[in-house]
């Protein structure tokens, strides 16, 4: 499959700041070999990688080779594209005549139109330097410059404003991009059409039909290491107050007019902007936290009395009219009983179950669509018992991708950062965070961390590989009016 916009017959340089970093060798240098071997890139590509690390062309190649061994690829396309990988190094990131170097090279090995994409794999902290290089000395000449920025945005309000501002200082809003994974999970995605183009979702998607909105995260493992990282941020600012905020956005968004096409970046994410201006900020009785034994035992944290949460559930409202009263609920976690992450909408009873059905339990519907381990929607709807049984049961309405999509063809979704990053090259805005939705998404969670921070509020301690702390399920339930079906098991 090949780009069917313009870019194809163009010159693209990617630049990766950050290039001898994790980020750039794990994540970012893998998914634009995905695209290479996808035939999704220009023909005449170059990729270079810019950090302070004295690197030779040979030794980036060497660092990165053993990301790039992913399944479907031949060794062959691998060297091909480490062939049009390069380095540059510099004394900084701010370092205004390594890039201007840097310019002269890709001047050279750019001809005709020149488009330019940053990818910033480096911590905020060096944004604002990075920025004012690249805009006095590295900009292209005669096409778009284009700037990936990986978060945390900030980890309050006020820190989100400065880095906000350290941007804006040098690049127009339609050039930036800044990235959130999740929003290119192929279940993110697939909300739009879900949510838009099914009649029969639409109608029931409202406080009339649905008792309560969960949005899930969790985690086998622990801090492995980071804890240094980790334990400035939290679960709360780490996935809450980004994923699986952005997520519930839209889940929970009215219809724009226009999903698809010129303009439709934008009014999505207008209608995102209304959903976080509905939301009241959190407040500390509609939070319940948590932190695993053994939290403080990494040796990256140096504060081992620190009360940083691990485990986070939160109640929040969207008050608007359709969906004034209905509980939304973020739950997140490390070192929990399973690794998942999930969209889950419960509805209402159905009405006069118990006269009808003789007093029968009939479970509640619910639709249910899973990020990962696996991507699978399913809706839990109620049949009778198969034979000479009458009583209602609980089974499932499922689209499995692995099987339904891929399981003959041997292939499988493109991972996220592969879709953002092509994205990025059409110009398309939907699936990044606008500079309006980061303000209004730290004002709603801002206050609440503070208050944790300032008066020392403790977490509930839980073993690691359990549920969670002791009275997590209870204050769920409690908060949610969720009603759990213990007869049923998906599988």
């Amino acid at each position: 499959m090949a780009l069917s916009f313009e870019v194809a017959e163009q010159c693209l340089a990617i630049i990766i700041v950050g290039a001898s970093g994790d980020l750039a060798k794990k994540k970012t240098y893998p998914s634009l070999l995905s695209l290479y071997a996808g035939n999704l890139l220009p023909t005449e590509l170059v990729v270079f990688g810019y950090a302070r690390s004295p690197l030779t062309n040979e030794q980036l190649r060497d660092q990165i080779r053993p990301y790039l061994a992913v399944k479907h690829v031949a060794d062959s396309v691998v060297e091909d594209f480490l062939s049009l990988c390069f380095y540059k190094s510099g004394e900084g990131y701010g370092d205004v005549e390594s890039w201007k170097e840097l310019d002269a090279i890709l001047a050279n090995k750019q001809e005709g139109q020149q488009n330019r994409l940053f990818y910033f794999a480096i911590p905020p902290n060096v944004f604002a330097e990075t920025g004012a290089a690249i805009k006095a000395a590295c900009m292209a000449s005669n096409g778009f410059s284009r700037m990936i920025v990986e978060k945390p945005f900030g980890r309050d309000l006020e820190s989100c404003k400065e880095i906000l501002e350290a941007l804006s200082r040098h690049f127009d809003e339609s050039n930036l991009y800044r990235i959130d994974h999740y929003l290119g999970k192929e279940m993110v995605q697939n909300l739009i059409v879900m949510r838009f183009g099914n009649i029969w979702m639409e109608n029931m998607w409202n406080r009339n039909y649905v008792q309560c909105v969960v949005l899930t995260f969790k985690e086998t493992f622990g801090t492995q290491g980071r804890g240094g990282y980790f334990d400035q941020y939290g679960i709360i600012r780490d996935i809450i107050q980004n994923h699986l905020l952005q997520v519930m956005c839209l889940l929970c968004m009215e219809c724009p007019n226009k999903l698809m096409g010129l303009q439709a970046g934008e009014k999505v994410r207008n209608e995102k902007v209304r959903v976080l201006e509905a939301i009241p900020p959190v407040t500390l009785d509609e939070l319940f936290l948590g932190q695993y034994e053994g939290y403080t035992d990494d040796e990256t944290i140096t504060n081992k009395s620190s009360n940083c949460p691990t485990f986070a559930i939160i109640r929040c409202f969207i008050n608007n009219a359709r969906w004034a009263g209905v509980p939304i609920i973020f739950k997140a976690g490390k070192a929990l009983e399973e690794g998942k992450a999930e969209m889950r909408v419960q509805f209402k009873d159905a009405p006069a179950v118990e006269t009808l059905f003789d007093g029968h339990k009939v479970p509640r519907n619910e639709i249910v669509m899973q990020l990962q381990p696996k991507e699978t929607i399913y809706m839990k709807s109620n049949i009778k018992t198969p034979g000479f049984g009458t009583t209602p049961i609980q089974s499932e309405l499922e689209v499995k991708y692995d099987t339904r999509y891929f399981s003959g063809a041997g292939g499988s979704n493109p991972d996220a950062y592969s879709r953002l990053i092509l994205d990025v090259l059409h110009g398309r805005s939907a699936s990044f965070v606008r500079s309006d939705e980061l303000i209004r998404a730290w004002e709603i969670f801002t206050p609440v961390l503070h208050q944790i921070e300032k008066e020392n509020i403790q977490p509930h301690k839980y073993m690691a590989g359990s549920r969670g702390p002791p009275g997590a399920d209870a204050f769920f339930t409690e908060k949610s009016g969720y009603v759990r079906n213990d007869d049923y098991t998906y599988s």
